[in-house]
């Protein structure tokens, strides 16, 4: 079958993002942190979680990119989607995330991203090595996702999803944890 070619995710576009609306609303990054776990304030009570921090957001431009899981914390504050941080992709990728309320947060679905992955490198008769090398990522950062209990990076998340031929929205669900 024929993969799309993935495009890198734009983790600078969206520490520009984060950083636009941090500032347009006066806010210092503990706040806009603060914002974004508050979007989840009814989970949050009931969890003994630690919040998203200030340095996950400022770091995003310095390591260039983040997880796949706290992505989504700054996602759905920028109420925008995965694919609208696609190299070249426009602001309205036409792509959603998930409704979530107070008592959810977004989460990936790391084993159905992996079983989807894995499904589709047998169907098109790929080692891993080949996969990664399409993917335009490692062999281990794929076959680590059978093990990852709780995120990877969100480029490789996304060259996934564009290799497969999928929306992210179908590896994102609300979740209670």
């Amino acid at each position: 079958m024929n993969r799309r070619t993935p495009v890198p995710f734009d983790a600078q576009a969206l520490a520009k993002a984060l950083e636009v609306k941090r500032l347009e609303r006066g806010l210092t990054w503990t706040a806009a942190a603060n914002e974004m776990w508050e979007l989840s304030s009814e989970l949050n009570a009931k969890r003994n979680d630690h919040p998203i921090s200030a340095s996950a957001l400022r770091n995003v431009a310095v390591q260039d990119g983040t997880t796949c899981q706290h992505a989504l914390f700054m996602l759905r504050w920028l109420e925008r989607s995965p694919e609208s941080f696609l190299m070249g992709a426009a602001l309205d990728a036409g792509y959603g995330l998930p409704p979530a309320g107070a008592d959810k947060r977004l989460r990936w679905n790391l084993r159905t991203l992996f079983a989807s992955l894995d499904a589709a490198r047998r169907e098109d008769g790929l080692t891993w090595k080949e996969a990664a090398s399409q993917i335009g990522c490692t062999p281990s950062q794929l076959t680590g996702l059978r093990r990852a209990k709780f995120a990877t990076g969100i480029d490789v998340a996304m060259r996934i999803t564009q290799w497969l031929g999928r929306d992210t929205s179908f590896f994102i669900y609300a979740a209670n944890w």
